[in-house]
């Protein structure tokens, strides 16, 4: 089953490269990464209420969506960031250089989520090993952009 959810994890992954340069173009014929970045959530929000539809899953009450923490609700904030910055960046840097640079920052974030078991993180304490993971990671950013 692990198999079958790293697999599932790689096939997002293969998205986002393409994401990023789907929205870029976007972004250029709408002469605004911001307005990409609407158009790219509002069709991800209108494909994501259709499935809840076709799901039949319960919509959340507002006293229940009230008691939420703050901080849940930057989530959001967070993606919108992230894919204004792909559609920023995308033609800057190009795809490799992009990536790898998501990537190493995403696993040096990760290190430290896992290690102190961080907003739902199973603890997985940092050791030599995964810090030499993430230092490759980070050489294969300057490699790429370098050559």
């Amino acid at each position: 089953m692990k198999l079958f959810y790293i697999l599932f994890a790689m096939v997002a992954g293969i998205m986002m490269p393409v994401q990023a340069g789907v929205n870029a173009i976007l972004g250029s014929h709408l002469k605004s990464p911001f307005l990409a970045a609407l158009v790219s959530f509002c069709v991800g929000t209108l494909a994501l209420a259709c499935i809840c539809l076709l799901m039949r899953t319960p919509l959340p009450s507002l006293p229940m969506l009230s008691k939420l923490p703050l901080w849940l609700w930057t989530g959001g904030l967070m993606g919108a960031f992230f894919v204004t910055t792909t559609i920023i960046l995308a033609p800057k840097l190009g795809a490799v250089t992009l990536l790898a640079s998501l990537i190493a920052a995403q696993m040096a974030t990760s290190l430290i989520l896992d290690h102190f078991g961080l907003i739902g993180y199973p603890v997985q304490p940092i050791n030599a090993w995964r810090i030499l993971g993430v230092v490759f990671l980070v050489m294969g950013v300057v490699l790429v952009q370098k050559y």
